[in-house]
């Protein structure tokens, strides 16, 4: 009866967190797979580049409807970050729902993700594309119903055993890696952040291949 009630004279729609332009607004969306099992991982590199983005501006992060988010600003643009809680696999149920919510168009929506087709630490960002076999992509290109998003693809390179691609992708960094990381991170951020202030093509144009 106390839950009736509660329903029926407050709203439990969650608050809108981006305001003003929907054309300055956008959501970078890093993929991945909740819990610390997964958290170090190669297929979590997603998270690992939001979470440095937000650790870099002492942003804090909340957990909320289909994932945890958090806000940066920067030069009159708010960048919604989010890491979906749907685990990998239906990923495009958490992006589609945050894109409505927050009246983002779609041409201002980046999705990070690992790729196994390119060497490590190589990064590529695409305006359309197919999934390539990621089952993240999959999910978000069928939710989505369009190929056509941006993509913002990090290598993690395809040095595994035949046989043994599950347990590379869900494996953790090397030392070699871990040593490189820092670096790729950081420009990851500066990628994200071009994305917004500079444009999809100018940002493929600086930065694929760096």
């Amino acid at each position: 009866m106390l839950s009736f009630f509660r329903k029926l004279f407050f709203s439990e729609t969650p608050k809108q967190y981006t305001q003003g332009d929907p054309m300055k607004k956008y959501l970078i969306v890093g993929l991945g797979n909740i819990g610390p099992k997964y958290e170090h991982t190669r297929h979590n590199i997603g998270f690992k580049i939001v979470d440095f983005l937000a650790a870099q501006n002492d942003l804090s992060w909340e957990t909320v409807k289909l994932g945890d988010i958090t806000t940066h600003k920067k030069k009159g643009r708010t960048f919604l970050l989010l890491k979906p809680s749907t685990f990998m696999n239906l990923s495009g149920k958490a992006i589609k729902y945050w894109l409505d919510k927050e009246n983002i168009p779609l041409e201002n929506l980046l999705v990070i993700t690992d790729d196994l087709n390119l060497p490590f630490g190589s990064l590529r960002v695409k305006t359309k594309g197919s999934d390539g076999g990621h089952n993240g992509l999959k999910d978000t290109q069928h939710t989505l119903h369009t190929t056509k998003y941006n993509r913002f693809r990090f290598g993690i390179s395809d040095q595994f055993a035949k046989g043994r691609q599950v347990d590379y992708v869900l494996g953790e960094w090397n030392t070699e890696e871990l040593e490189q990381l820092p670096e790729r991170l950081e420009t990851a951020i500066k990628i994200i952040e071009s994305f917004g202030l500079a444009g999809i093509n100018i940002t493929m144009n600086t930065f694929n291949g760096k």
